[in-house]
């Protein structure tokens, strides 16, 4: 299990350190790491004994015969006595993941006094794990802006043959197809691409992405119809353009000082 949960993203966000006592190590290592999504490798503590280390983002767990307290871990304590505390960088998707793997977490609930969004859930030895995320956000000074979101329509001839094209070549995912319509995501970008009819001729579109020169390179490597290298142009934006199947034209840019 990698770092951040294959299918949600979610992990830890702030460094944890803790000394945990397990009776049984492979119960244990089931736990954190088929249910909570840890990485857990054997390797040896600052006593020099070996122990078990459990990782997920900033946190690192070492499991070994006895609880410690969390300011010294050589105050020995029953096992059992462990409160933890995780915060998460999406504790909905995390509770949810905890779930889908078999855990059974208590539900998300709100939690005033600290302003985070909470669920708990206990490990095979009686440790207190709690999950959180804070919910507190700043008023917002100006008002929501009117207009958030564009999606492109890109006229095709053959839709088939253009969502093949934006999937294995330009990154997209396949949202929604039929015959005459494609809806194509990447991370951020909604594109769609539309059956031609006589109304309507070659499009273009210019899409903000975060770095210019990595997407040339996947998307040159891929083969894609790129027209020249990245530009930067004195009104302060470094882009490039690719050419569709259909001749519609793709700008990639993004702001540079």
């Amino acid at each position: 299990m990698s770092e951040i949960d294959r299918d949600n993203g979610a992990t830890i966000v702030a460094p944890v350190m803790r000394y945990l006592g397990v009776e049984d190590a492979q119960r244990s290592v089931a736990f954190f790491r088929d249910v909570l999504g840890f990485d857990v490798r054997e390797t040896v503590d600052e006593r020099g004994e070996r122990v078990l280390e459990a990782t997920q983002g900033a946190a690192r767990l070492q499991l070994g015969t006895h609880d410690a307290a969390p300011d010294d871990w050589s105050d020995r304590r029953a096992l059992g006595n462990a409160i933890v505390f995780f915060e998460t960088n999406d504790v909905a998707a995390m509770h949810d993941a905890v779930r889908r793997r078999g855990g059974a977490p208590s539900d998300v609930e709100k939690v005033n006094w600290i302003k985070m969004s909470m669920f708990e859930i206990r490990d095979p030895d009686g440790h207190t794990l709690w999950f959180g995320q804070s919910y507190h956000r700043d008023s917002p000074t100006t008002p929501r802006p009117m207009m958030q979101k564009a999606e492109p329509q890109l006229p095709h001839d053959d839709v088939a043959r253009g969502v093949a094209y934006y999937q294995d070549v330009l990154g997209f995912k396949i949202n929604y197809q039929q015959h005459d319509l494609g809806v194509m995501d990447r991370d951020e970008i909604t594109l769609l691409l539309v059956a031609r009819t006589e109304q309507q001729g070659i499009a273009a579109a210019y899409i903000f992405v975060q770095n210019v020169d990595a997407l040339y390179a996947e998307l040159r490597g891929k083969g894609a119809n790129v027209d020249g290298r990245p530009v930067s142009h004195p009104w302060g934006l470094r882009d490039f353009s690719i050419v569709d199947l259909e001749r519609n034209r793709l700008t990639f840019g993004q702001p540079f000082e």
